[in-house]
């Protein structure tokens, strides 16, 4: 399977981070999440640390596109198959590093992708 990070992680239920985390684990995909607020959201751990995680597929970003800006070489780094863009993330500022470093951009809602089976 796919081990995604949701970048930008929420414990508020009612955030699309946390749902998608949700959907994430109740479709049996390995599942990490970075935020700010260290918590638990379906028995994944949101870490503050980056450095706790690694090989990691698909990464799902949930921060606009100016905070993002302090995580470029950080997610870089992390060389994720993809990143995916989700609604109010778009960058392509960012789209562009990514793709020199041979990240896939997709620009997408992960909920859409989980709902549809097109993850």
């Amino acid at each position: 399977m796919k081990k995604t990070l949701v970048f930008g992680a929420s414990l508020k239920p009612n955030r699309y981070s946390n749902l998608v985390i949700r959907r994430l684990v109740d479709s049996g995909i390995e599942t990490f999440a970075y935020g700010l607020g260290e918590g638990e959201v379906s028995g994944v751990k949101i870490s503050n640390r980056l450095s706790k995680i690694n090989d990691i597929h698909t990464i799902t970003l949930y921060l606009n596109p100016k905070r993002q800006e302090e995580y470029y070489d950080k997610i870089i780094s992390l060389a994720p198959s993809r990143v995916i863009f989700n609604p109010g993330t778009e960058n392509p500022t960012f789209y562009s590093m990514l793709e020199k470093n041979g990240i896939e951009v997709e620009v997408a809602c992960t909920l859409v992708l989980l709902t549809i089976g097109q993850f």
